[in-house]
């Protein structure tokens, strides 16, 4: 259980992407005043911890309403997550959290691209409801999960409020590298993802 739950906060912590985050935010608010950069931060935390809660509670509830196997979502979360590690080994910005659409500025970046979907991205979504169907401790995994989300978030908001000096400190060539080792890791989660889904649906025999 202990690896499982370690297993779990690793996996929310490299999704949010705390460090990436940095030079997204710096861009978005290099024209606010200080109070309103600290009003964007806690918005854009707060609206993300609302969504990643609802789906927490009712994640399982809704595969259930439109019929999907959970290993079937096994083998699309580990695609997804995937796809998430190789933009983060190659250094690339993150096609599941942005659209050319959202590299816009817009007015009030703290919900929008910030909180959806760059702190409450589908691949955060997909592991909460991967975890949540899974679970044979329903109410245990969604403490979990809640403590995972809620601790990332805090990380987030750490490195909002620090960007400038944490920039300054590791230079882009320093997260960059944090980044990859980072998709590294979650490559291999992904791996076991869809492994995991093709015993789930009985393609994949491991008795």
């Amino acid at each position: 259980m202990v690896a499982q739950i370690t297993t779990i906060f690793l996996t929310v912590l490299i999704l949010i992407d705390p460090l990436g985050l940095i030079p997204v935010f710096i861009s978005l608010t290099q024209d606010l005043s200080p109070e309103g950069r600290r009003k964007t931060m806690y918005k854009s935390v707060t609206v993300a911890l609302i969504i990643l809660t609802f789906f927490i509670i009712a994640g399982e509830r809704i595969l259930d309403f439109l019929g999907i196997l959970p290993g079937s979502f096994f083998i699309a979360g580990g695609i997804l997550f995937f796809i998430i590690s190789l933009d983060l080994l190659l250094g690339h910005r993150q096609r599941t959290k942005t659209s050319r659409r959202e590299k816009t500025k817009p007015e009030d970046s703290s919900v929008f691209p910030l909180a959806v979907p760059i702190l409450a991205g589908p691949g955060t979504i997909t592991t909460i409801i991967i975890y949540s169907v899974e679970s044979a401790d329903p109410l245990l995994t969604a403490l979990v999960l809640f403590g995972a989300v809620v601790t990332g978030l805090a990380v987030s908001l750490i490195t909002m409020a620090g960007s400038d000096y944490i920039l300054k400190v590791l230079r882009e060539t320093g997260v960059s590298v944090v980044q990859r080792l980072m998709g590294l890791i979650l490559s291999a989660l992904a791996v076991q993802f869809i492994f995991d889904g093709l015993v789930k649906l009985g393609i994949v025999n491991v008795g």
